[in-house]
């Protein structure tokens, strides 16, 4: 239990500062009102969780080490539902609803295909 511990510690630890880095090269140049950073965050950590899960099973890998480290933790470190929520309620009480349904469409949509097209490379 401690070294599964340790391995989300260490991959969410790296997976969040790779968020944090991209929000930061991202927003630094934003003009505009859509959250990029997390839109990006969320669609490419789909993608790779898509592909991590296709690897895996492709090659038929029982390792429950690599699946903690990359999946659970740096995946779940990277993407963001929780900032994601918070911008779509922001969005709401600013009373940009179309923003906020283009946002969450665009989001679940990409999610989705990203997942789709990660799992399609491996099978």
């Amino acid at each position: 239990m401690i070294k599964n511990i340790l391995l989300v510690l260490l991959g969410g630890g790296i997976g969040s500062v790779a968020r944090y880095l991209l929000s930061y090269f991202l927003t630094k140049n934003n003009t505009t009102q859509f959250p990029w950073a997390t839109f990006i965050a969320n669609g490419l950590g789909c993608l790779l969780i898509g592909l991590l899960f296709g690897y895996i099973q492709k090659n038929n890998l029982q390792n429950e080490t690599l699946k903690i480290l990359l999946i659970t933790g740096f995946c779940g470190g990277f993407t963001t539902f929780s900032t994601f929520s918070l911008e779509n309620i922001q969005f709401i009480q600013n009373q940009n609803y179309n923003l906020a349904v283009v946002y969450t469409l665009s989001s679940i949509i990409i999610g989705f295909l990203g997942v789709i097209i990660g799992l399609k490379i491996y099978n």
